[in-house]
């Protein structure tokens, strides 16, 4: 599995808009074959930045960023945003999904 962390720092006057601005490009890739998930979040500690966390299919990834919409969001995020956004891009050998969290089991 391919696990990718994204924060994007949105510039203010268009992070509250930034849901709307990025929902095709998240529908897109949701619809993916071996697309795993991609969630957005907003951060607690910089409410200008967001985070995607995404996952794919090891073979998926190649597809996802020659992708049309892939490059047409680039496109659309790149005036958005206040920086280059970080991120983290690793492969988990023989993951396929969540798993639950031992130290915190609820009944």
């Amino acid at each position: 599995m391919i696990f990718i962390v994204v924060k994007f720092p949105v510039k203010p006057e268009h992070v509250d808009a930034w849901p709307d601005t990025v929902k095709a490009f998240t529908e897109a890739t949701r619809a993916e074959p071996g697309n795993l998930w991609f969630e957005w979040s907003r951060s607690l500690e910089d409410p200008h930045t967001y985070v995607l966390v995404e996952a794919f299919q090891d073979d998926a990834a190649e597809a996802h960023v020659t992708s049309d919409h892939f490059r047409t969001a680039l496109e659309t995020m790149r005036p958005l945003v206040t920086r280059t956004p970080e991120i983290v891009s690793t492969t988990i050998e023989g993951a396929t999904g969540w798993s639950r969290m031992g130290e915190l089991e609820v009944d």
